[in-house]
Formats: structure tokens, C-alpha cells, sequence
């Protein structure tokens, strides 16, 4: 399969998506070592959450990206879930990364799997589930980063943990 360029990629995915896509930003790294330093462009994007699965799906039917790890940041009332997907790999500095960012209420922080799509995301996924208390539906719902008898609703990438275990 040939190799798309990470630019081209969006494109058609903004055709399909329309307003589900939006605030794409494009940064330029600088990897390797000393003066051998190689730039890489890395895509950031919101997707909304209610296409975000279907996003997925249609990224890999373009190019089937390397999913690195899905990071999170507690805002408050939302929580925010990047996936960081990387396309044309293969070689050492040909990667580009393409960053989806899906935003979740707190109140109701519901997000379905793609394993179902990339297999590999289990861990990443369950292990945001386990610290933001996230649900992730189609996942386990099990503690395998946390110990079993860790307190229930009590989240330790959360803001609120961080406050309520400061004034104990």
C-alpha cells in the first residue's frame, strides 16, 4: 500500500467530517541527536466525540496508523483524551504524527474502544480509564494498574484527587 502524506490524509478526513473535525495545528520537531537533528511534522486535532470512533475507522482505511499511547489532561469540568497515531513509519524520521484529541464531560465521561479497530490500544485505554474514570465501553472495567482494594471513584489523574488528598 502506498505510503499517504499525513497533510493528504486530513484532507479527506475533513471532507468526510466536516464540522466533527476541527483547530488542526501543525508543529515541526526536531528528533535525533547533536547536529543530526531531523524535522517531523506532527498534526493536532479535535475530533468530536460522537464521530471519533468512525474517525478512527476511516484513518485506517486511508493508512493504518501505529497508535503510540493515548495521553490525557484534567481541565475541570472535561477531560481530554489524545490519541497519538503515527503514519508513514518505517524508515527513522519519515513518520508524521497525527494527535486526535476527543473531549469528554466530567460528569459523564463516555468514549467507546477501538481495539475492536487497533487491538493494541487495550492497555492505553484501560489505563486512562483506571486514572481519569473514564468509561470506555467495551473494555474491561477491572483495576490492572491500580490495586484491587484502591478506593472507588477516587481517580488519581484527576484534579480533584490531587485537592481532596492536599487538605488531608
Amino acid at each position: 500500500m502506498a505510503k499517504t502524506k499525513a497533510k493528504e490524509m486530513l484532507k479527506k478526513l475533513k471532507v468526510k467530517f466536516k464540522d466533527g473535525m476541527y483547530d488542526i495545528k501543525l508543529e515541526k520537531k526536531l528528533l535525533g541527536p547533536g547536529k543530526k537533528k531531523k524535522e517531523i511534522l506532527v498534526y493536532w486535532l479535535n475530533v468530536k466525540k460522537e464521530v471519533f470512533k468512525d474517525f478512527v475507522k476511516e484513518l485506517c482505511n486511508i493508512q493504518f496508523p501505529m497508535l503510540s499511547v493515548v495521553s490525557g489532561r484534567d481541565y475541570g469540568e472535561e477531560i481530554e483524551l489524545i490519541y497519538h497515531f503515527y503514519v508513514n513509519g518505517g524508515a527513522r524520521f519519515e513518520e508524521e504524527g497525527i494527535y486526535v484529541s476527543v473531549f469528554l464531560p466530567k460528569k459523564n465521561p463516555v468514549l467507546p474502544t477501538i481495539t475492536d479497530i487497533i487491538p493494541g490500544a487495550l492497555i492505553t485505554e484501560m489505563e486512562k480509564q483506571e486514572m481519569f474514570g473514564i468509561n470506555i465501553e467495551g473494555i474491561p472495567n477491572e483495576n490492572f494498574f491500580l490495586s484491587k482494594n484502591h478506593p472507588k471513584g477516587d481517580y488519581p489523574w484527576r484534579r480533584d484527587h490531587w485537592d481532596n488528598n492536599q487538605e488531608k
